[in-house]
């Protein structure tokens, strides 16, 4: 089932995706799923992340194809960091290219958005505390991330997450292709076969650290081929069996 959050005459719903309409739900999806009768065209809406987070767990290299292109060791354990909230906006909406930024990257991600509250989650538990999964673009000022010696600046401006468009929760997510595309042309091509950290362990490990609530984020690493974007740019994030994320730069 593909589950949307959006925007329809100025009001908020949750609803599942049929073909071009939507089934708006009786109420968010976190505990169950209850579809009501109205029906909405999926062209009259606005997207919306499919999220409600509050907070945004990214990791930092999880594709072995990826620590192969630069050259670097496999890591032991998970590198992680936080993106803010206010760094979300939906499909179709605008990236802002920050005035002061030399270098703006895209990053094709596969994402996991919580259905419940989780702390000190086994692995072997850790897929009944995923509501499903969708396509995220970690967006990165590549020269502030040089330059500082953290990424939280880099990686934390306004628009610097898209998510989206659906919430696909009734797929294998353990070998999905993943790619990205510049104005059209393929940059990003891999599997998610090739993490060097599963799901269910990246689940495990952020909730060890952190309690994990309904609607927040993670997102599981980028594969090789990020680069950079420019203003007027088209950069579409896809994931096998889920969808097209698709944002423009501003």
């Amino acid at each position: 089932m593909k589950l949307i959050r959006f925007l329809y005459n100025k009001k908020e719903y949750w609803g599942a995706l049929e073909g071009r309409l939507i089934r708006a739900l009786k109420e968010e999806p976190f505990k169950s799923v209850k579809l009501l009768s109205k029906k909405i065209p999926l062209n009259h809406i606005k997207f919306l992340p499919p999220a409600k987070a509050t907070k945004i767990v990214l990791v930092g290299l999880n594709y072995k194809d990826h620590a192969h292109e630069l050259n670097m060791k496999l890591p032991k354990e998970p590198l992680i960091f936080l993106k803010p909230t206010t760094a979300l906006i939906g499909h179709n909406e605008p990236i802002v290219y920050p005035s002061k930024v030399k270098q703006l990257d895209y990053e094709a991600e596969l994402a996991i958005v919580i259905k419940k509250e989780g702390k000190n989650i086994k692995p072997k538990e850790a897929l009944r505390y995923v509501l499903g999964f969708t396509c995220l673009n970690d967006v990165t000022a590549r020269d502030l991330q040089r330059k500082d010696i953290q990424w939280t600046r880099a990686k934390s401006f306004d628009s610097f997450c898209p998510l989206g468009p659906y919430l696909e929760t009734q797929i294998n997510p353990r070998d999905l292709n993943i790619r990205s595309y510049l104005n059209g042309e393929l940059k990003q091509n891999s599997r998610t076969s090739e993490f060097i950290f599963s799901l269910e362990y990246l689940v495990s490990f952020i909730s060890g650290i952190m309690t994990l609530f309904p609607g927040d984020v993670i997102s599981t690493g980028t594969p090789f081929g990020v680069g950079p974007m420019k203003k007027g740019d088209k950069i579409e994030v896809e994931i096998e069996k889920i969808a097209r994320l698709t944002n423009y730069i501003l």
